[in-house]
């Protein structure tokens, strides 16, 4: 073995500590990053490579969801058969009327229809609103029925600003439960119909 001089000795490990932190600085300065920019970039080609497979399988689907579309149409073509159009004023009068045939609910006020304007429930919603407010007498039983089936029947309506009062000056024991109300019926009007 050769012998080397505690000077040298000391130069040497001085040496081998600066080549070592040359190579750590190296890995952390220029290693490290590229390190991480690798795993970027497997990130993104993995989420490039999901996109892609949503893309095919939207492709493959097409037809199907063709066919979904389709039905979705007819049915909202169904449902605006029913919505208001024409003569508005007409229309909820008219409709108004004909269901309460089977109810015993008296309507003797309606008010002019206000509309058709924008929706005020949703912002931005593809249909307009007109509002007609109404008022008349009923029994508490046959005016719950009404409200609910009316709601149920319609599903392009709305029923609001409800008030309800207690008919005065009725004497006999069945007409205590007899109402007064009036409320507010907002309907989406068809597309193209006002």
């Amino acid at each position: 073995m050769i012998k080397i001089s505690s000077e040298k000795r000391k130069q040497l490990v001085v040496v081998a500590l600066v080549a070592i932190a040359s190579l750590a600085g190296a890995g952390y300065g220029l290693i490290k990053p590229a390190y991480e920019q690798r795993d970027q970039l497997a990130q993104a080609r993995k989420s490039a490579e999901r996109r892609l497979d949503q893309m095919k399988q939207t492709i493959e689907n097409a037809d199907q969801i063709e066919v979904r579309l389709c039905e979705t149409k007819k049915q909202l073509e169904k449902i605006e058969e029913g919505m208001a159009s024409g003569d508005l004023y007409s229309w909820a009068i008219n409709t108004i009327r004909q269901f309460k045939l089977s109810y015993k609910v008296e309507i003797p006020q309606f008010s002019q229809i206000d509309g058709p304007r924008d929706m005020s429930m949703l912002a931005g919603f593809p249909y307009k609103q007109a509002t007609l407010s109404i008022g008349g007498t009923a029994s508490y039983i046959d005016f719950g029925k009404f409200v609910s089936d009316f709601e149920n029947q319609f599903p392009y309506t709305r029923i609001s600003n409800l008030t309800l009062e207690p008919v005065a000056g009725l004497g006999a024991s069945g007409d205590r439960e007899k109402l007064s109300f009036k409320l507010q019926i907002s309907a989406l009007v068809k597309p193209g119909a006002s």
